[in-house]
């Protein structure tokens, strides 16, 4: 004879008995620990009915469960079982379960499994089902999140119950904040990084919180195995020793939550270094912790240390690779006041948080705007390296004022010559936006075309002219293409992570974005928007990484710039500084009147002297004041420092002491010089908090 089917699971934290039924629904056999689980021998059970197990009110439905074993099935109840001795009454989990061949007659036709749980003195009375627990599967399933937090709240949900009733973690500090961890003494700083306890007493959490900060007292357990590394018993804390942690410690709660427990305090150590420690109370009314315990719980300390261990280095590894990205992409995007840009990145995936993509958006004097967005082939610091070398030389680039074409063509040399240690190529497109004359001048090597929509509702992909990644030898010279943009246009550049994924083909991703930005978009506000783009993208775990710059292009007012073209004569300087003087009194900008007069006088006799044919004067008043001077000689003035006998040579030495900034730039016809000025009570470069978004935090903290 054998039962239908397996035995019903038993666990650690119970007990069963097994008990043979007849045809005539009486006990038959009985297990030897009868008065273990239900207080009574085995001959006070055996032929007397079944229905004698139960409380009156179970009756009803423990004959249930005997007529279904009378009919060949299994059945499960919770019953009440009374205890033979007097004790407590717990439920018990009692299942029938019919017998192969019972029906003959030669034995019981069923067995009825009682399982009762254990009082809670004999919780941890069997040290083998300890180990299981705490050994079997349960580092497997905490140890599968490298995240450190995670892993210490995985640790103490197995701790506890398995082992004891309370538990914390503490860690090292420096391990908590990524940095290199060294062996230190019982005063190092440790953090709490996981408490639970299982005996619903909310003390234990209050007294000992969650992300504290501490350096335990001198005379403590806690100090006494930081200072061994080895692990601490104390099979019994009494009042008074529980009161002297507590007063020494100036934690008197703790003195309190401590009196009669048992505790054991141990080390987690990996690779010869002491990362911290897990402290395990039982409480009273338990089996106290013995040296066997002690075995079994430093056995599962080491295996935890390496996983706290391998949650720190990828920690570390994930912090350095994140504060490179953080570093090598923009601390704030600058613009004209009437140009409005908002930005987007994002990683590849949650295990490649760096690469190659970056954006920029550089003010640049006369009320223009390099707005860029690149992307270096490939992921990780690698990548992320060229992409800060690339970043870097082209900011350069932008405020040298080079035109786009020509910026990319010395990037395009650079990458050249990268390529001779390692290859590398990268995409990039580069545009200027000019908001005094509502023009875009847009070069792109081997990018995505751009996006331009305008308020009508109409958008479209800019025609650029084609020219291979940078880095890449061969092909055709990087050009540039002038377009004129309708007041108010949205202009947006991105990387194909954007457009194109593993099930996505790039013309549909293409298609969506322009649809994003159809009728209506350039009147929403340009956080819905950013947001619209990357719907949907988040959810991608084999994404590429994604930059996306998103501006807003409008012109600044006519009545805060203007311009005067001045024939190449000497009288032209006394006439320039009548016609700054006026208009700076229309602005309002009387104190800047003087210096004004002074440094125009010095830009326009500088041309006089140098340059052939008329000379354009240009006042621009923004959040600063810009006085430019454009004339027909491409030679660039540079600054020197005069002798005591020189006649000229001061006036760019002038220029440099009274002005916040100056420069120069080639235009086709010739140069600009220029210089800017600090408005009073206007602040030159305002933080636009309306910038920041939710993820940002993600690459700027």
């Amino acid at each position: 004879m054998a039962p239908r089917g397996d035995a019903p699971a038993t666990d650690s934290a119970s007990r069963t008995l097994v008990l043979g039924i007849d045809g005539g629904r009486r006990i038959v056999q009985c297990g030897p620990n009868s008065a273990a689980v239900i207080g009574r021998a085995p001959q006070e059970l055996i032929g007397r009915p079944a229905a004698d197990l139960v409380a009156d009110e179970a009756k009803a439905e423990l004959e249930t469960l005997l007529e279904a074993l009378a009919a060949g099935q299994e059945r499960t109840a919770v019953l009440a079982v009374p205890r033979g001795d007097g004790g407590p009454s717990p439920d018990a989990v009692v299942t029938a379960q019919p017998m192969l061949g019972g029906e003959t007659g030669t034995g019981p036709a069923g067995l009825l499994y009682v399982r009762v749980p254990l009082p809670p003195s004999e919780r941890y009375q069997d040290p083998a089902l300890m180990r299981r627990a705490l050994m079997d599967d349960q580092l497997t399933r905490f140890g599968a999140s490298l995240d450190l937090d995670q892993s210490a709240r995985g640790l103490v949900d197995v701790v506890v119950p398995h082992y004891c009733n309370a538990a914390s973690v503490l860690v090292l500090e420096s391990l908590v904040a990524a940095d290199e961890v060294h062996s230190e003494s019982g005063a190092a700083v440790l953090r709490r990084i996981a408490v639970t306890s299982d005996d619903g007493n909310p003390a234990w959490g209050a007294t000992f919180p969650v992300g504290e900060v501490l350096v335990f007292p001198e005379g403590t357990p806690y100090r006494q195995v930081m200072e061994t590394a080895q692990p601490v018993h104390l099979p019994h804390i009494d009042a008074d020793a529980a009161g002297d942690i507590g007063a020494k410690w100036r934690r008197r709660p703790a003195g309190d939550l401590l009196s009669g427990v048992s505790m054991v305090l141990l080390p987690m150590i990996a690779r010869d270094t002491l990362l911290g420690f897990i402290a395990c109370t039982r409480i009273p009314g338990f089996r106290k912790f013995d040296a066997y315990d002690v075995e079994i719980g430093m056995e599962f300390a080491a295996r935890a240390a390496i996983v706290i261990d391998n949650a720190r280095q990828f920690s570390r590894e994930r912090s350095t690779a994140l504060a490179l990205q953080r570093s090598l992409l923009p601390l704030r995007l600058s613009a004209p006041s009437s140009v409005e840009v908002r930005h987007r990145y994002l990683p590849g995936s949650k295990l490649v948080e760096v690469g190659g993509d970056w954006y920029e958006s550089i003010a640049l004097p006369g009320a223009r705007v390099a707005l860029i967005v690149g992307d270096v082939a490939g992921h990780g610091v690698r990548a992320a390296v060229t992409m800060g070398r690339l970043r870097t030389a082209l900011h350069t680039l932008a405020n040298l004022e080079l035109p786009p074409a020509d910026a990319l063509h010395v990037m395009h040399e650079l990458m050249i010559e990268l390529g001779e240690q390692e290859p590398h190529f990268a995409t990039c497109v580069y545009a200027v936006y000019d908001a005094t004359t509502g023009t875009i001048e847009i070069a792109s090597a081997g990018h995505l075309p751009p996006l331009l929509a305008s308020p009508s509702g109409d958008n479209e992909y800019l025609t650029v002219p084609p020219a291979p990644p940078l880095g890449v030898a061969g092909g055709a010279a990087i050009e540039s293409r002038e377009f004129t943009v309708e007041d108010g246009s949205l202009f947006v550049i991105y990387t194909d992570g954007l457009v194109e994924n593993r099930g996505r083909d790039i013309d549909d991703g293409l298609a969506r974005l322009k649809g994003i930005f159809g009728p209506g978009a350039a009147d929403r506000p340009m956080e819905d928007l950013a947001k619209a783009t990357l719907a949907g993208v988040y959810a991608d775990q084999h994404r590429d990484d994604i930059a996306v710059l998103i501006a807003r292009l409008r012109r600044i007012p006519e009545d805060r710039f203007v311009s005067w073209t001045l024939p190449a004569d000497p009288a032209a300087v006394r006439r320039a500084r009548g016609l700054v003087r006026t208009r700076l009194a229309e602005w309002g900008l009387d104190e800047l009147d003087y210096t004004t007069e002074l440094l125009a006088s010095e830009f326009i006799t500088n041309a006089l002297r140098y340059a052939p044919g008329p000379i354009e004067l240009r006042l621009l008043f923004e959040r600063t004041l810009v006085c430019e001077v454009l004339d027909r000689s491409a030679a660039l003035p540079r600054l020197r420092r005069a002798e005591d006998d020189d006649e000229n040579g001061r006036g760019l030495l002038v220029v440099s002491q009274l002005a916040h900034r100056w420069g120069t730039r080639r235009t086709a016809a010739g140069k600009v010089v220029w210089c800017e000025q600090i408005v009073p009570g206007i602040d030159p470069d305002p933080v636009d908090l309306d910038s920041s978004w939710p993820g940002e935090s993600h690459h700027r903290e």
